[in-house]
């Protein structure tokens, strides 16, 4: 018999269990603005302060990296959005044993940092200052140990460095440190999972299915990595081991088709929607460390998705269809299971079409795309709980945006974007609702961005 081509293969599977589950998105035109939803920023606007990067110096045969450690640090602080950076200064303005404040004030810098490479047998290390130039004083210094430029792990450790100047400025986490995980069509027609550094960088490939891989999601330590794939015909669940270790196949035991996996704080549980026999389908969770122990949350006749848990695995977000298939709406409910409260604005006969939620890494924030209406754009929002409606946030105003997911600094969402120019991967600072592309071109989807990696 005749099989159809991997990518043609691919939409007829997705639009079986899209049209089932009352996600099939519309043509992206229409209006770009959600009614009754606030636009734009998340936080109050405040002018980032000012940093300067004085050139690296480099000693003992650290001289060769010293230039790619200031251009890392440097994009990742840019990236942060939480300074205005002065880098690409003259090398001139490297070195000297004593920092001249006044003239970094006249440059319009509160912070300074300083850097200088030095050569350890096999490695580096780098020695980082951060002066506060306001108060013209060293407000913190470290040493952080790093591969040399051609080695494993180089532009990682690099970026841990990075994400120490925003905690030294700010005492909150960076994000520059993670990684990206997401499905992409490659030019075989295959679907795999990749991941990707937070700046685009470093590309890498995990699944090898040879078919159809989606719906990544990241263990807590970052240590694992799920996901969805079909095998024989039939999806599946895999864990692979990160990050270049070997995929199992999981067998929870229920009959059905498994869906968009992601982990329990604790993780060791795994959550999981199933599209069952005769139109039955509910969210499950199972016991991926003991191998063991399947539990069902909710089970009915209408169609569940992309359960997440809360930071403190107390509550579950999820998309439901209990509503109507052709209104997917997004919901919370206790962990133990229990009656769902409905989170996204659904109003009776008003349409609404909400989908993807994921829980902000700490407070009480959860992103996830909507639209209004039979037709017109998703939008990416964020919902503020604690509030009875919940104050919603639109971050996004031009294009196609769909399947949020929250960096480990809780402040930035990486997404998956659609504009004249063709799909790609795009990260918002809710903050400020600055938008940059992390890759472009390419056939993506279901982004999940992992904790904060460790050395």
């Amino acid at each position: 018999m005749h099989r159809p081509s991997r990518s043609t293969s691919w939409i007829r599977r997705a639009a079986v269990v899209a049209c089932a589950l009352g996600v099939v998105a519309s043509p992206a035109q229409g209006q770009d603005r959600l009614p009754g939803v606030a636009l734009g920023l998340a936080y109050d606007a405040v002018s980032p302060p000012g940093l300067a990067i004085q050139p690296f110096e480099g000693r003992f045969g650290g001289q060769s990296a010293a230039g790619a450690v200031e251009a890392i640090i440097g994009r990742d602080l840019r990236y942060s959005d939480r300074f205005s950076v002065v880098d690409s200064l003259p090398s001139s303005m490297a070195g000297g044993e004593t920092v001249d404040y006044a003239l970094w004030d006249r440059l319009g810098a509160i912070y300074l940092v300083r850097g200088r490479v030095e050569g350890t047998g096999d490695g580096l290390v780098l020695v980082l200052e951060l002066h506060d130039v306001a108060y013209t004083r060293l407000a913190q210094e470290g040493r952080f140990e790093l591969p040399r430029p051609d080695q494993e792990g180089f532009r990682m450790a690099v970026h841990r460095a990075s994400d120490a100047v925003v905690e030294w400025a700010f005492g909150e986490p960076g994000m520059a440190a993670s990684r990206i995980s997401f499905s992409m069509m490659r030019d075989d027609g295959f679907r795999e999972i990749y991941v990707v550094d937070s700046d685009g960088e470093n590309l890498r490939r995990i699944s090898s299915i040879r078919d159809i891989a989606v719906s990544p999601a990241w263990a807590p330590e970052g240590d694992r990595l799920a996901y969805m794939a079909y095998v024989e015909g039939k999806p599946t669940l895999f864990e692979a081991t990160m990050p270049n270790g070997p995929s199992r196949q999981l067998s929870p035991g229920r009959e059905g088709i498994y869906l968009t996996p992601s982990y329990h704080p604790d993780g060791e549980t795994l959550i999981f929607a199933v599209q069952g026999l005769n139109n039955r389908s509910g969210i499950f969770t199972y016991n991926v460390a003991r191998d063991c122990c399947l539990s069902s949350l909710t089970e009915g006749r209408f169609f569940e998705l992309s359960p997440v848990f809360s930071p403190d695995g107390s509550t579950v977000v999820f998309n439901s269809s209990r509503l109507g298939s052709t209104t997917p709406q997004i919901y919370t409910m206790s962990a133990e299971g229990g009656d769902p409260d409905i989170l996204s604005p659904y109003n009776y006969g008003g349409g609404g079409y909400y989908n993807a939620p994921d829980w902000a890494p700490y407070g009480d924030r959860i992103a996830f795309h909507g639209r209004v209406g039979r037709s017109g754009r998703f939008h990416i929002l964020v919902a503020v709980m604690g509030e009875r409606p919940p104050r919603l946030t639109q971050l996004t105003t031009e294009g196609n945006n769909e399947d949020p997911s929250w960096a480990p600094d809780g402040r930035h969402i990486v997404f998956v974007g659609e504009r004249d120019w063709g799909k790609g991967l795009f990260v918002v600072d809710a903050a400020t609702a600055r938008i940059r592309p992390i890759l472009r071109g390419v056939d993506v989807g279901e982004p999940d961005w992992s904790p904060l990696l460790g050395g």
